[in-house]
């Protein structure tokens, strides 16, 4: 079968695994490799490059790192790259019409979840928090709009009760790279039937803020636990313990009738910290200090049992 012509844009790791499964795979030939330019990252605040640099510098492939794509020579050199299809995943960058319509089949998009349903920025973190027991990978023929394209291939993926953003994207990723290699298969054969999407059943997945991730112990346990895996790797729920802020990583909703107010530290030992929610209570098992790592609360609590004594309220800022 006869490979196609393609661009890759992406940027993050679940960006990488796509182009690593391209490569791996040997059909297609793959023109360019577009991402975001380095940025700042750790303590130090060292220029780093993205995972999918990484990956396509390992392969000597061509590498094109534009601040933004609405630039006039951006846009003729990539025309001029005469691809056949561009392929996007977690690029994080607008396409222009003048880029969307550069190649000849135009661009596909990989969306980590069941269009129309949590089209947006953060459609992993949207599924966990609302309590959503699935969601998948759609394949989108992308146009102007926000994830708004025809369909070409979407695959369920079951959501967990342990699954954090983390976890869940991790398994998104393989099902992911398979998808694409499938529709792309099916494009080199002609297929080309891509399926408008029903806009009365679209949800957004609006891009997660620092400030969402301080937890109201005001909310139900279960709906602080899924805030928590939503959370999880970034930006990490957090609260607060007279002037201490502490990360939550990990806690496990607990059925608890209680009489305290919410956030009411009601027992803390060897299980780790139980808190008094809106209704039923929060077992915080891994937490994290300012300046420490990640550790188990009951760790935590050899050293700083102060902090988590019964009857303190979390969340109040001394």
């Amino acid at each position: 079968m006869q490979g196609l012509r393609v661009i890759f844009a992406g940027t993050p790791t679940f960006a990488a695994h796509h182009l690593q499964t391209l490569i791996d795979q040997g059909r297609h030939e793959i023109a360019a490799v577009y991402t975001q330019p380095d940025r700042p990252s750790g303590r130090g605040k060292k220029l780093a490059g993205s995972a999918v640099k990484k990956i396509a510098e390992q392969h000597q492939l061509s590498l094109c790192q534009p601040a933004s794509l609405k630039d006039d020579e951006v846009q003729r050199q990539l025309a001029d790259l005469k691809a056949d299809l561009m392929l996007v995943v977690a690029y994080g960058l607008i396409l222009p019409k003048a880029v969307l319509i550069a190649p000849r089949l135009g661009c596909i998009n990989v969306h980590a979840s069941l269009l129309p349903r949590w089209r947006g920025a953060a459609p992993v973190q949207r599924a966990i928090e609302a309590g959503d027991i699935h969601t998948g990978i759609t394949i989108m023929q992308m146009d102007e709009g926000l994830d708004t394209g025809p369909i070409h291939s979407s695959i369920q993926c079951d959501i967990l009760d342990a699954d954090t953003a983390g976890s869940l994207q991790d398994k998104l990723a393989v099902i992911g790279s398979e998808a694409l290699l499938a529709t792309l298969d099916g494009l080199v054969r002609g297929e080309t039937g891509a399926q408008i999407q029903d806009e009365s059943l679209a949800t957004y997945a609006h891009k997660i803020s620092k400030e969402e991730a301080l937890l109201d112990w005001s909310l139900s346990a279960v709906m602080l636990d899924r805030k928590i895996r939503a959370f999880n790797p970034m930006p990490v729920a957090f609260t607060t313990t007279g002037k201490e802020r502490v990360r939550i990583w990990q806690a496990i909703p607990v059925r608890q009738k209680h009489g305290g107010p919410p956030g009411t530290v009601l027992s803390s030992d060897s299980n780790g910290i139980l808190v008094a929610c809106g209704s039923d209570a929060l077992l915080l098992t891994e937490i994290q200090l300012a300046g420490k790592r990640r550790m188990l609360a009951s760790e935590v609590l050899q050293g700083r049992t102060e902090l988590f004594d019964p009857g303190i309220q979390l969340g109040i800022c001394a």
